[in-house]
């Protein structure tokens, strides 16, 4: 049963978790982590890892999301970032990541005023199939019906609508909403959507045929949406409230098994496997792939929400350098802080607690704890 809080005589708030204030329980069986299984898939998209490099310029480039590909993991371009905006957006990048961090936000914005070129959403994706790895990616719900096609016609394997909040029923006065279930429905290719943070939002868009949803708000390194505009979920919440819609809609719709994605928040081993545990199928990372020696973003961190025109609800941030892609997904390890080895932590995890497959590991016990770490 949901807890509710009185904050006041006139209005009461719903009890809820962050990722720190939960943790998973051993049980009685143990397992091998050899025998451990981290595989998942989308559609018909299969992949070894249950790791996505967010669409975030620090982050995923073509050449890190061809390397995201090699190492079994996925990475989603951001079709609206600067390669897309820029024929070599590295000046512009190197800029930002040596900007002082009071002028970062103003420049940043300046930076991304330059328009989205066509030509290079179609560029970057030719890249990236070129190496022989799934393609992905993300335009927010404002500019997809104005690039879609090029981004299909482009050969795209995946779709990824990505937003701070995506609806099902968004109104306006002023323009035609995109029509979520009609623009699906035309498709060819998956649809991964959102994000959403409770279980009303998310029934509505698994309704819309999405082959998986976004799970989070306001989380994150680089989000300031609770400091600009008071919104927040708590993501151990909002993941297990989204889980819960998805096994509704299975019930409803026949046994059709929308994929969950947890988006944000999760900036260590520990959380990102306590997002599984929760019930997501899969995380989007984003600051813990912008530490990697690789990233574009050269230890500095920022995502979409820092390049608003007229309100920035996110900021850049120093992450900081620890390691190759490969040594943060899969080791070695040398310091014991979850900035590394992600999948090495989540399969001793699985063992411990006698899992041998994510789809198992969701049905793991987990407490709140009493107080929150460090």
């Amino acid at each position: 049963m949901s807890q509710e809080i009185e904050i006041g005589l006139a209005k009461k708030g719903r009890l809820a978790y962050g990722l720190d204030d939960i943790a998973i329980v051993p049980s009685r069986r143990t397992r091998d982590t050899n025998d451990v299984s981290t595989a998942w898939q989308v559609d018909a998209y299969e992949f070894d890892v249950p790791v996505i490099g967010a669409p975030m310029d620090s982050v995923t480039s073509p050449a890190t999301a061809i390397a995201m590909g090699r190492l079994g993991a996925l990475g989603v371009l951001d079709l609206e970032g600067l390669w897309t905006r820029y024929d070599d957006p590295q000046p512009m990048l190197d800029e930002i990541a040596s900007l002082p961090a009071a002028e970062a936000t103003a420049r940043i914005q300046r930076i991304y005023a330059e328009p989205v070129k066509p030509e290079l959403i179609t560029r970057r994706l030719h890249e990236i199939r070129d190496a022989g790895v799934t393609v992905a990616g993300a335009l927010s719900p404002q500019r997809t019906q104005q690039f879609y096609s090029t981004v299909v016609e482009a050969g795209v394997d995946l779709f990824v609508i990505r937003g701070t909040v995506v609806s099902a029923e968004h109104v306006s006065r002023t323009h035609e909403p995109l029509n979520l279930k009609r623009f699906i429905y035309d498709l060819d290719v998956p649809v991964i959507v959102g994000g959403v943070s409770n279980y009303t939002a998310a029934l509505h868009l698994m309704r819309t045929g999405a082959a998986g949803v976004l799970v989070g708000f306001g989380g994150g390194a680089v989000s300031a949406t609770r400091a600009t505009i008071g919104v927040e979920a708590p993501m151990a919440t909002a993941i297990a409230d989204v889980a819960e819609a998805r096994r509704d809609y299975m019930d409803e719709s026949g046994g059709r098994y929308v994929e969950l994605i947890a988006d944000g928040g999760m900036g260590d081993s520990g959380s990102f496997i306590k997002a599984l545990a929760l019930g997501a199928d899969a995380v989007m990372l984003g600051a813990p792939l912008a530490r990697a020696t690789e990233a574009p973003g050269h230890g500095m961190h920022w995502g979409a929400e820092a390049r608003h025109q007229t309100l920035p609800r996110g900021f850049r941030t120093d992450v900081g350098t620890v390691g190759t892609l490969e040594q943060i997904l899969f080791g070695p390890s040398h310091q014991a802080d979850g900035t590394t080895n992600f999948i090495g932590a989540l399969r001793r995890a699985m063992a411990s607690t006698g899992y041998v497959d994510l789809k198992s590991f969701q049905r793991c016990d987990m407490v709140v704890s009493a107080h929150r770490p460090g």
